[in-house]
């Protein structure tokens, strides 16, 4: 049998049609996601970030506000555009590469974001990706994974499952977890003991 996988055109039709095809811009789902999300980080700022599918940058401009530098990618050229106008005077790189794909950048990054990205792969293809994704987490690194939780018929995968084979990714530990109906995130730290909470990392407790 072969591996479930969204139509090549799928995302090209997506924007296609709207140029905001999630309505990343405007929708409340989205900006209290975005906010759930960065609250989340266990660090006031990261040297070097990794997004794969930034689409049109609006949550990347969040993390170019916590971070020394930020890669950012779509597969989608008229995403990236759009991406690189709102991100201009800002340090970030964007590139055309998709989660997935084999060649991965030559870098390591001590923040990597997985939003709502992770249900476009089959397991297998996820399994993969997870393992590269360690891989490029340097030690103690924060990875971030946000994923809707309601099932989407094309989607190769639902966002629960997404994070039940993200926390099972051996060389990572859980630091914090939210779930509600709609949305489910995960922070993990690449770290071989249990990480520390952000008041005990400050000598709080």
């Amino acid at each position: 049998m072969s591996d479930p996988q969204l139509p090549p055109d799928y995302f090209d039709k997506m924007y296609a049609a709207q140029s905001d095809p999630w309505d990343f811009e405007t929708r409340w789902y989205e900006k209290r996601k975005y906010a759930l999300t960065t609250a989340m980080l266990p660090k006031p700022r990261y040297r070097s970030a990794f997004e794969p599918g930034c689409s049109i940058g609006v949550l990347t401009k969040m993390l170019a506000d916590r971070c020394d530098a930020v890669i950012a990618t779509d597969i989608v050229p008229s995403a990236l555009e759009t991406a690189r106008r709102r991100l201009a005077g800002h340090n970030v790189e964007f590139r055309e590469w998709a989660l997935g794909d084999d060649t991965w950048p030559d870098a390591t990054f001590d923040l990597i974001v997985l939003s709502e990205i992770g249900y476009y792969l089959s397991v297998e293809k996820l399994t993969e990706a997870m393992e590269r994704t360690v891989e490029h987490l340097e030690p103690g690194g924060t990875l971030v994974c946000a994923h809707w939780r309601h099932i989407v018929p094309e989607y190769p995968q639902a966002g629960d499952g997404v994070h039940s084979l993200v926390r099972q990714t051996p060389g990572l530990a859980q630091l914090a977890a939210y779930q509600d109906e709609d949305v489910v995130i995960d922070v993990l730290v690449k770290d071989s003991r249990q990480p520390q909470s952000v008041a005990r990392a400050e000598g709080l407790v």
